[in-house]
């Protein structure tokens, strides 16, 4: 749901003035503020029951928390810092109950813009589960946020893409060439790359489109390199010469479609092949799962053959291991997880843990055929009886073909909220494909996998992947 916040400031702001906010009390709230808080007291997570708060639980948590989204989003609004509080906890809450947060201006103090607001979290029953005054720091000026996206709230348990952007903090930015950004999402997106120190970008394109997207956008491109071109299919073919020739270390699709790019990519003369065969990796973070997924590949092979399986196997493997992940474990799906020779899928997954046995493929642990729910839940593997040290807990995911991978990858982020940074391996440099339904966060991780690959070429002298 897409909103507007203006703030309050403090000059605007009158004793008395008031603002409320009601909305039903979640498990996912609940249980995320008792792992940050490191309050996991089983009394305190019944969300079935109720929950006392004669002490600073996790559902009153969720109450002060509702709180501070008031003042911070409301009254005052944007701009506002909470600088004290002192609460009394009262009273019962159950999950699932509507719980109404309501703060009034008290008294005010020019000095510091400082405001003292009374307080209160009731519950439906009419008790006061949460009392008490917080002062703020308000704000001196009016600020007004349009078109704020109003997110889904995930618990995420492992948050690794988090992980990625953090690693990236220590490593030098990357030169990249961003291919055709020529919509606001592709330049924008490469410029927040730039601004978070990820990459160098050399913007390749039509200049007087590019241009005008930032003037749209009113941002500034003084600081970075345009290649001029005539067109999408111009840039795709500047751009993999500029890799070719050292001049870039990645490239980044903008907005031009897959298919112009690969185009230019694939040529074993002008292009970026390697001995490998090409390969895309989702690189994923489920909420639900305790480790970073890999999923390959669900983009660029539309049936592969076994040949061509192997060589994903190994691309996603080097990758894992560039994530820091030692010996990944890859799980090879099909529909069951025994051998059917009616089932291509099986066939391939047998003979590509029998080249594992030979050395053929090395760096990981293969296991196959698994179905997706024995090779991501150690319970259905264990009721299926199935001994295995990758049922369970795969690191990766080899999938069948493109519209099974790309099924499950997308699942993944509209039903569960995954989040998936994407990869093109098996090229001279790294490739992030990005789609313009991806969001910021998204294309900042991708745009992290790209960096960890080019630094590990540089500094490894691996063979490229």
């Amino acid at each position: 749901m897409m909103t507007e916040v203006t703030n309050r400031t403090f000059d605007e702001i009158v004793v008395g003035e008031t603002a409320s906010v009601t909305r039903k009390l979640t498990a996912t709230e609940v249980e995320a503020l008792s792992l940050v808080a490191g309050d996991v007291e089983a009394f305190h997570l019944d969300l079935t029951g109720e929950a006392m708060t004669d002490e600073i639980s996790a559902p009153a948590a969720a109450a002060i928390a509702l709180v501070s989204g008031l003042l911070n989003r409301r009254l005052p609004g944007p701009g506002t810092a909470i600088v004290g509080t002192r609460f009394r906890y009262t009273g019962r809450v159950r999950i699932g109950d509507e719980v109404t947060a309501t703060v009034t201006a008290k008294s005010k103090q020019a000095e510091g813009r400082r405001i003292d607001f009374e307080c209160r979290v009731t519950v439906p029953d009419g008790n006061v589960l949460v009392d008490g005054i917080a002062t703020v720091a308000a704000p001196s000026r009016r600020l007004a946020y349009g078109d704020i996206a109003t997110p889904e709230v995930v618990l995420r348990r492992n948050d690794g893409l988090a992980h990625m952007l953090k690693r990236c903090e220590s490593l030098e930015p990357i030169a990249c060439a961003v291919v055709h950004p020529c919509d606001r999402e592709s330049l924008l997106g490469a410029l927040e790359a730039a601004k978070r120190k990820l990459i160098v970008p050399v913007l390749v394109g039509p200049e007087a489109k590019i241009r005008a997207v930032a003037r749209d956008a009113g941002v500034s491109l003084d600081a970075y390199r345009i290649v001029a071109t005539e067109h999408s299919n111009a840039a795709a073919d500047a751009a993999v010469a500029m890799a070719r020739s050292g001049e870039v270390e990645a490239l980044m699709k903008g907005s031009l479609h897959t298919d112009e790019l690969m185009g230019a990519v694939v040529p074993s003369a002008t292009g970026l092949r390697t001995a490998r065969r090409i390969s895309h990796v989702f690189v994923m973070d489920v909420p639900a799962y305790p480790r970073m997924l890999l999923i390959t590949d669900a983009a660029v092979n539309i049936a592969p053959d076994l040949d061509c399986k192997a060589d994903i196997c190994r691309n996603a493997i080097d990758l894992a291991h560039v994530l820091g992940i030692p010996e990944p474990k890859v799980a090879i799906l099909s529909a069951m997880e025994t051998i059917n020779p009616k089932i291509e899928s099986t066939l391939h997954a047998a003979a590509l843990c029998k080249m594992a046995d030979r050395g053929q493929i090395t760096g990981g642990l293969l296991d196959g055929p698994l179905a997706f729910d024995n090779a991501i839940s150690l319970e259905a593997a264990k009721a299926k009886h199935i001994v295995s040290p990758v049922a369970g807990q795969a690191d990766i995911l080899l999938v069948p073909d493109l519209e099974s991978g790309n099924m499950i990858a997308k699942q993944l982020t509209y039903l569960a909220g995954a989040d998936g940074a994407g990869i093109v391996l098996g090229t001279r440099v790294p490739i992030v494909l990005t789609s313009r339904a991806d969001n910021v966060r998204t294309r900042l991780a991708s745009a992290a996998v790209m960096v960890l690959v080019a630094h590990d070429r540089r500094t490894k002298m691996l063979p490229k992947i």
